[in-house]
């Protein structure tokens, strides 16, 4: 199992945009609703604040706009528990933050997500910015194929630092989290190709792995292939979600250690109560990242990575709410094969 240099500031850092999400109350639509719901939301904060709030200490590297609904990020930022020394703030004339629209779903209306995010006061960001001592400051670098699809100036800044952080000892953690509106598979392929050599703990889906990467066979035997294509990957994981209707969903995972060659999945967390799908996969990657510190097997990252998704289901907005004791509960509650107590009281 990889273990991460102990001794940095940071457990994990984590890099990517943080956006204002507005959604209508309710079940109502947007194209008729007259009043939002505002959220902070972005992969990387999702991850780094679910770390946080299971107990590790985690920063995140962000630019937000220097007004006041920056300021309300920011706020989020802290209220996550997560450090924001590594936040920065744009005062150009053009400053903005990306927005993005989420309508909820009701069998058979799906789900709508409308972004309205070009020319962000992220999409300026320049790794020039930050401070050399960011690269020594954590034993786990994060990022995903989000912030990768964002520009071509984005790219190339992140992917930068990720090769600086792997030289510099950080184990690299990357979800894949591909995102058809943002690029197409042919740009996403290549952009990911090049960073996949440094990466140690790979997120990624089954849908994927096939489409993108052209894998086949079962799940367990596309994992074995792609660990042989790229040597230096530790673990691999993959989520699995069926979905019965816009509110019940099933769940789990299939992580592989790549240098054991051992797979672990347990039984699916089923007719979870969907309250709000958005952020799920990153409380997932919170949950495995955080066992991965704190236990250091696949077992306990499956396991905790899966009840920190089951409860983000049940959570409004991006970022999950709780706290180690709560996913313990649930946890223990899932192995015992029951639902357990009606109330915590």
């Amino acid at each position: 199992m990889i273990k991460p240099i102990s001794d940095r500031d940071f457990k994990v850092l984590g890099i990517g945009e943080v956006m204002l999400r507005l959604s209508p109350v309710g079940k109502e639509r947007i194209s008729y609703c007259e009043t939002f719901e505002k959220v902070a939301g972005g992969s990387e904060l999702n991850v780094v604040s679910g770390i946080s709030m299971l107990g590790l200490r985690t920063g995140v590297i962000t630019k937000l706009p220097h007004n006041e609904i920056g300021k309300f990020i920011k706020h989020k930022i802290r209220f996550g528990g997560t450090s924001d020394d590594f936040v920065l703030y744009d005062e150009s004339e053009d400053k903005r933050l990306g927005v993005y629209y989420y309508e909820s779903g009701a069998f058979p209306r799906v789900p709508v997500v409308s972004y309205d995010r070009r020319g962000s006061s992220f999409t300026t960001f320049k790794r020039s910015e930050l401070p050399e001592r960011v690269y020594t400051s954590a034993g786990v670098f994060h990022t995903s194929g989000i912030t990768l699809a964002l520009s071509e100036s984005v790219r190339e800044e992140v992917t930068a630092m990720m090769q600086r952080f792997h030289k510099e000892g950080a184990v690299i953690s990357f979800d894949v989290n591909y995102r058809a509106n943002l690029w197409d598979e042919a740009t996403a392929k290549a952009a990911i190709e090049r960073v996949l050599p440094l990466v140690g703990v790979l997120f990624i889906s089954e849908e994927t792995l096939r489409r993108m990467f052209g894998m086949k066979g079962d799940l367990r035997e596309i994992h074995r292939g792609f660990a042989k294509k790229y040597p230096n990957l530790e673990i691999i994981a993959s989520t699995q979600r069926t979905v019965i209707s816009p509110q019940k969903h099933n769940f789990t995972s299939l992580v592989y250690d790549c240098r054991e060659d051992r797979h672990f999945e347990e039984h699916p967390y089923e007719n979870i109560d969907v309250v709000d799908r958005i952020g799920s996969g990153d409380a997932y990657v919170a949950g495995a990242l955080y066992a991965m510190l704190a236990h250091g097997t696949i077992d306990e990252m499956a396991r905790y990575g899966n009840a920190m998704a089951a409860l983000k289901n049940t959570v409004v907005g991006d970022m999950t709410v709780c706290d180690l004791a709560d996913i313990l509960r649930i946890i223990k509650a899932h192995n015992s094969g029951g639902a357990g107590s009606e109330m915590v009281r």
